[in-house]
């Protein structure tokens, strides 16, 4: 249910319980979206026309509207308004095993990528676990950030296994990609990966590096791959906006 008015909450809450004013306007608007009444690119009515048609302050208008270019699904543009964001970049999933930037590249768009971290280091239980090696194998533990113009698009996170990807800390990967490296130092293709995805909070590191709110929502892409003997050789998280990013399938039933 809407909100009607400044003092007027929902019927089945009491004034105790009710969400504020601001929470209702984001909820509003927020089911206007989802129901793509409102679809990617809509501008918003005006906060005057907010004001009027709730019968609430600007204030409560600006609060309700911040909340949602905070999550990443509005953005205001000084002069014109605020938007529905409309995410500018696609990727295929599906059957084929396809890296962010070669499907960047096949989507021509242009993008630099920016090493935020780099180093060797022991493989702990976790570690062990998604890649299948012994406790304590030697580690690449390598962090990007992929931008474009516009900003950063996506943050990445790998572990590769460096008894199956030997000399795979001697690449320079803001301009080599991770999957090219690992087969050139592997000597073997890659086969396939193993992939989970989940919704998820930015925080305050992948907010920073995401310039996004810290409460934002964000995809995780969560995946192990594997060469083409089977050989596990990198657990990667992949940190997506929700706001700038869409994955794509297509599907053919069996």
């Amino acid at each position: 249910m809407g909100i009607q008015a400044e003092r007027v909450i929902a019927m089945d809450q009491s004034p105790d319980t009710a969400p504020s004013l601001h929470v209702q306007l984001a909820d509003y608007i927020r089911d206007k979206v989802y129901s793509q009444e409102w679809p990617e690119g809509t501008r918003l009515p005006s906060e005057h026309q907010f004001m009027l048609q709730f019968g609430i302050s600007r204030g409560t208008v600006q609060k309700g509207i911040q909340l949602l270019v905070n999550e990443g699904l509005i953005t205001k543009v000084k002069g014109k308004g605020s938007f529905v964001i409309k995410p500018n970049v696609e990727h295929l999933t599906g059957n084929s095993l396809l890296s962010f930037a070669e499907s960047l590249s096949m989507q021509g768009i242009n993008f630099t990528t920016k090493v935020v971290g780099a180093e060797v280091i022991t493989a702990d239980k976790v570690c062990s676990q998604r890649l299948g090696v012994p406790l304590n194998s030697p580690i690449y533990y390598l962090r990007r950030v992929r931008s474009t113009e516009e900003g950063p698009l996506l943050y990445m996170e790998s572990r590769i296994n460096m008894l199956t990807c030997p000399g795979i800390d001697k690449f320079d990967y803001s301009k080599r990609t991770l999957f090219s490296a690992i087969e050139e130092a592997s000597g073997k293709k890659l086969g396939y990966a193993k992939v989970r995805y989940g919704a998820r909070i930015a925080g305050k590191l992948r907010g920073e590096l995401l310039e996004c709110d810290e409460s934002a929502p964000v995809l995780n892409i969560d995946q192990v791959c594997y060469l083409e003997d089977n050989t596990s050789t990198e657990w990667g998280n992949i940190w997506l906006p929700a706001n700038k990013y869409v994955l794509v399938s297509v599907l053919q039933r069996a």
